[in-house]
């Protein structure tokens, strides 16, 4: 399985979401931290632990 991560820089930290799930954002000091976070989170919505996540939908267009 794969996910995408979005990140940006900020301030000294790497913040981002993962692409399914943009309201759930977590942080780190290296991408390394911030995967680690994500999957995470990523493992506690697959398991049901976080009743209210659903994922957004991801439409890709050529342009």
């Amino acid at each position: 399985m794969k996910i995408n991560i979005v990140y940006r820089e900020e301030e000294g930290w790497f913040v981002g979401h993962i692409q399914q799930y943009p309201d759930y954002e977590s942080q780190g000091k290296t991408l390394e931290e911030l995967r680690d976070n994500l999957m995470e989170i990523h493992h506690d919505i697959s398991k049901g632990l976080v009743p209210d996540a659903r994922p957004f939908q991801i439409l890709e267009v050529a342009i």
